[in-house]
């Protein structure tokens, strides 16, 4: 390993160092102030290199350095999410800073655990080797176990454990895909499976040219299925996001799925070349991305504990977001249209899920309940929590002035640009059946009656968190411009 390598690895290796300090301070202090602190301090020194990487890759030609054997790429598309993770990182940690009587004991644990997941997610977006996917895949994953249950109640280890073993079926099947593909190309690298898969001749008798690459990509496809929550792949979702802390709810509902997409799309077009094979995982995309929409939804309906809602809602989105992977194989300009309406919509979302988990966390804290009936009349209590959760369901369900509306515009229009028209509709007749579950809990906050008497007062920290994701929210909805312009520049020239 080279200088160069170790710094490509920068933003990883400080996030790992920064851990390892947190974890050890933990065993010396016991103030939580002082352990956020420097938390958030110490993500400013992966930011920076992500930055310092992006500025130097703008005097690169190909616009990408590769490293660490070959295993190992940075490039505009990999950072912009590194980015993505390093914020939700932040703003988790600072919304966390008065946690629960069971999590103060673990802070420094709690702490360490999410960055170690996370910097497993900022690999995933960079890895361009099957093994050191999985291996990223696994850094992530395994921190998110131990977070489900970390405040150990019945709820949370039922959870945790139903997570763990679906995760390691999950990985199973990724693994035995993987097997597949190296059986039929003799390597685990992007690139290389590429180009001896467009020298082997295929068949187009059979879809994807030959039985061994369509099992391998089924397998693999349906391994990242469970990352980022689409159908048939989901059914973890919502006992796991009601079990888990809210916190760490919200970190899972966000930052997996950035994580799970990035990976997704650069295998799917990187290993899988799209001039001979982007037919046939189009096709089955838009399969995934209907049932995702349509199961989200249809279930979301039905559910009166507001986490569980939340989380039909995050496989209904999920399946927003595959239009746009399934019009990346379609379009003229792919990269530009259809991966910029990906990374700017999981931008969208990531600030409009957050915005609905931290007024969750505070409201649901004071009043003791996620039952959306309980709901009634917050606004009269606490107008500052109320406000923020009504901008938040109304962007999810992309009405303006938020970014849930510019989100949907832009990856419906990069759906409509692939001829695509006919997807369009169907997310849009989803869109509508989605309005009841989002304008009930809006319905219920502003215009019920309070059930109880008295103010809810949430922590300071957790009211910086959510004045930052709520003004985001509203900023991506008005002037979306700068973001859709990064999108831009970090699809472009991807893959080489």
């Amino acid at each position: 390993m080279t200088l160069e390598d170790i710094y490509l690895l920068g933003p990883e290796i400080s996030l790992i160092v920064l851990a390892i300090s947190i974890i050890l301070l933990g065993l010396m202090v016991s103030r939580v102030r002082l352990l956020t602190v420097i938390t958030l301090i110490g993500l400013l020194i992966p930011l920076g290199i992500s930055i310092s990487l992006w500025i130097k890759l703008g005097t690169i030609e190909s616009q990408q350095i590769i490293g660490i054997f070959d295993s190992f790429v940075v490039d505009r598309f990999s950072l912009f999410f590194k980015f993505i993770l390093i914020g939700v990182t932040g703003l988790i940690v600072l919304a966390s800073f008065k946690p629960s009587i069971n999590l103060k004991p673990y802070r420094a644990e709690y702490i360490f655990l999410i960055l170690i997941s996370t910097c497993g997610m900022m690999l995933l977006s960079s890895t361009i080797e099957l093994i050191s996917i999985y291996i990223s895949l696994e850094l992530s994953a395994i921190p998110i176990i131990a977070l489900v249950t970390i405040s150990k109640s019945k709820h949370s280890i039922e959870a945790g454990m139903k997570l763990f073993i679906l995760s390691a079926v999950s990985s199973a099947i990724f693994l035995y895909g993987v097997v597949f593909i190296y059986g039929f190309t003799g390597t685990t690298y992007l690139t290389i499976i590429a180009e001896r898969i467009s020298q082997s001749g295929l068949s187009l008798d059979h879809p994807f040219g030959s039985y061994a690459i369509l099992i391998g990509a089924l397998l693999i496809i349906s391994g990242l299925g469970f990352k980022i929550a689409s159908v048939p792949f989901q059914m973890w979702v919502p006992d796991v996001y009601e079990g888990a802390p809210t916190s760490i709810t919200a970190f899972l509902s966000v930052a997996s799925k950035a994580a799970g997409f990035a990976i997704l799309i650069r295998i799917l077009h990187v290993a899988f070349p799209t001039e001979l094979l982007s037919y046939d995982w189009s096709h089955l995309v838009v399969i995934l991305s209907v049932l995702s929409m349509c199961v989200g939804n249809i279930l979301a309906i039905t559910q009166n504990n507001i986490k569980r809602m939340l989380a039909f809602s995050t496989i209904a989105h999920a399946g927003y977001i595959l239009i746009g992977l399934a019009a990346i194989s379609e379009t003229s300009q792919p990269f530009l249209i259809g991966t910029g309406g990906i990374l700017f919509y999981i931008v969208a979302y990531t600030a409009t899920n957050l915005t609905a988990f931290f007024s969750v966390i505070a409201i649901s804290g004071k009043i003791g309940s996620y039952n959306i009936s309980d709901y009634g009349g917050i606004v009269r209590k606490a107008p500052l929590l109320a406000i923020p959760l009504g901008i938040s369901m109304i962007s999810l369900l992309g009405l303006p002035p938020t970014a849930g509306f510019m989100a949907k515009l832009y990856i419906f229009g990069a759906a409509i640009e692939a001829d695509m028209t006919w997807l369009v509709l169907i997310a849009l007749v989803n869109s509508v059946v989605s309005g009841y579950y989002y304008l009930r809990v809006v319905k219920k906050v502003f215009l019920s009656k309070p059930i109880s008497e008295g103010n809810i007062v949430s922590p300071r920290s957790l009211s910086i968190s959510l004045l930052i994701v709520s003004v985001t929210v509203l900023f991506l909805g008005i002037f979306p411009a700068p973001v859709i312009e990064l999108a831009q520049m970090a699809a472009n020239n991807f893959p080489p």
